[in-house]
């Protein structure tokens, strides 16, 4: 695990964001909710997640939908035994 992905997933909310993403894909526009923070926050969280390769995203209309990439699950398993 390199410095980027330790940082990434070093953040509560962040790590939190990768619980439910890991579930499925799932719109930005509906993590707000799920982790009680504004949207600008939030995007600024799934950025730091896309640098470092932890979650992939593609755009559908004007939503952009992120899932867990390969990475971000071999993380997930190594950092908490699932």
């Amino acid at each position: 695990m390199n410095l980027g992905v330790l940082k990434a997933v070093a953040d509560e909310t962040r790590l939190e964001m990768l619980k439910k993403i890991r579930t499925g894909e799932i719109c930005a526009c509906e993590l707000p909710a799920v982790v009680k923070k504004t949207q600008p926050a939030v995007s600024q969280h799934l950025k730091v997640l896309f640098e470092a390769g932890l979650v992939k995203k593609r755009k559908e209309g004007t939503s952009r939908l992120y899932s867990l990439s390969r990475k971000g699950e071999k993380v997930l398993k190594e950092i908490s035994g699932w």
